[in-house]
This record gives C-alpha cells, sequence and structure tokens, in this order.
C-alpha cells in the first residue's frame, strides 16, 4: 500500500471519528461545546504532527543530504486531499444514520467546503512536522558525527 493511502485512511477515520464524537456530545451536553471543539482540534492536529515529524525524521535518516531527500510534499498533499474528500464523503453518508448528527451538511458542501477545510488542516501541520522531524534528525546526525572532545589531563612538562 503506499504511504500517502494510509495516511489519508487513517487520518480521514480519525476525523469521521472525531466529528461522531462531538456530534454525539454536542447533542448530550450542548453546553459543553466550548471545550469540545478546540480539544478535538488538537487532537487531531497532534496526530498530524507527530506523524509528520516521523517521515522527517525517517526520511533524514535515510537521506542524509538535504539535497537528495524525498518528496514528503507531495505524499502529504495527496494524503490531505484523500483525507479531506473520504471524510466529507464517509461524514455524509454518517449523517443519514439515526443517532449520527454530523451537521446535516449536504454532499456539495462535504466535499467542497469540508473538504478543503481538512486539506488544509492536514497539509500544513504535516509539513511542519516534516520540517521539526528532520531539524531533529539533522541535530542528531551533527551530533553523532562530531562527538564533544574530552579533556585531556595536562601532562606534567618533564625537561628532556
Amino acid at each position: 500500500m503506499n504511504g500517502w493511502v494510509l495516511r489519508a485512511t487513517a487520518l480521514g477515520a480519525l476525523v469521521v471519528v472525531l466529528r461522531a464524537a462531538l456530534g454525539f456530545a454536542m447533542v448530550y451536553w450542548p453546553t459543553q461545546g466550548s471545550w469540545m471543539r478546540p480539544l478535538c482540534l488538537v487532537v487531531l492536529v497532534a496526530a498530524i504532527v507527530f506523524w509528520g515529524v516521523l517521515d522527517g525524521r525517517k526520511d533524514r535518516q535515510v537521506h542524509p543530504d538535504p539535497e537528495h531527500g524525498s518528496d514528503l510534499t507531495i505524499r502529504w498533499l495527496k494524503t490531505a486531499i484523500g483525507a479531506g474528500l473520504g471524510s466529507g464523503a464517509i461524514s455524509w453518508l454518517l449523517d443519514f444514520l439515526p443517532k449520527f448528527d454530523l451537521g446535516d451538511n449536504g454532499l456539495l458542501f462535504e466535499l467542497t467546503a469540508s473538504a478543503s477545510f481538512i486539506v488544509l488542516l492536514v497539509f500544513i501541520p504535516g509539513l511542519i512536522g516534516v520540517g521539526i522531524g528532520r531539524i531533529i534528525a539533522d541535530r542528531r546526525i551533527t551530533k553523532s558525527a562530531n562527538p564533544p572532545v574530552a579533556q585531556q589531563p595536562e601532562a606534567a612538562a618533564t625537561p628532556v
């Protein structure tokens, strides 16, 4: 399976699960939405950044030269588009089921406005995570290449 398909499926599923959980919570605890919405957003962004950090570290370890690394921008763009369109379509279908309150949005809205928000929400933090991961890997590479020099005690000067 391609790397972006796995990422798009997992992150799209996470979006749908968080939207369903938020919809359920808003039906039964409507006054608690002021902290539930940001919590779901933070959980999603944290998962995306974490995965991006893993990608960036792995790529830098495989390709230590920054000029010859993998093109993770396109991988994350494909991931974002797949997650956005997939989560929008699945959310639209789940909204027809009883006990699922996902906003009663139409298919056109889910595949355009909602999907474009998810695309940006996945793409930008994903690339931020890739950058952080590459920086972390660069630091480890430079530390291992230049180990700190231990100071030697001064030898007593002996006349020859």
